[in-house]
């Protein structure tokens, strides 16, 4: 499909028929469109909640905008060890989140110790396994960032990913 006829039927189709998502997580409400192999993630404050982190992007940012772009790689081990051999700095994941990692989402076909080494993500949804990986941001603002994400067959967002990292950081700080 031309690139400017998929990106205008991605618009209406946005437009048009938003697909709102909603988890429990405070401060989110997201809409989610596929067209001409790019996927646009529209996340806005919920405003009947408590402020959270899309509210402290939109003040740290000045307004709306991009807060993340994710490139798909076939091999995220590969990719990370690529990525961080040509200086490309990445988050560091807690300990916790995989000690809890085998039990929440079972076989994934990478050894966990390899996810623990490079700080990668794992969730699995009714379709299969996510893994991603996200970079520290070097914007002057610090409201940029990229990931690399390998999909296994899974359409999810990665939102159990989000509660497994809180849980894993009030553990953590527990330990203290």
């Amino acid at each position: 499909m031309e690139p400017r006829r998929a990106a205008r039927q991605f618009v209406t189709g946005l437009l048009a028929d938003p697909d709102r998502i909603t988890a429990d997580l405070p401060g989110w409400a997201w809409q989610r469109r596929s067209a001409g192999g790019v996927t646009f993630t529209i996340i806005e404050p919920d405003t009947t909640r408590d402020p959270g982190q899309i509210d402290a992007f939109i003040e740290d940012h000045g307004g709306a905008g991009v807060q993340h772009v994710a490139f798909r790689t076939q091999d995220i081990v590969a990719g990370v060890r690529t990525c961080a051999a040509q200086g490309v700095p990445f988050l560091s994941t807690p300990g916790e989140y995989y000690q809890a990692l085998p039990e929440r989402l079972g076989p994934l076909g990478v050894p966990v110790e390899q996810l623990r080494e490079l700080s990668i993500l794992a969730d699995r949804d009714y379709v299969g396994v996510m893994l991603q990986i996200f970079t520290a941001s070097t914007h002057p603002r610090h409201t940029l960032f990229y990931e690399l994400i390998e999909r296994r067959g899974a359409r999810s967002f990665g939102t159990n990913n989000i509660k497994a990292l809180y849980e894993a950081v009030e553990r953590e700080q527990a330990r203290a």
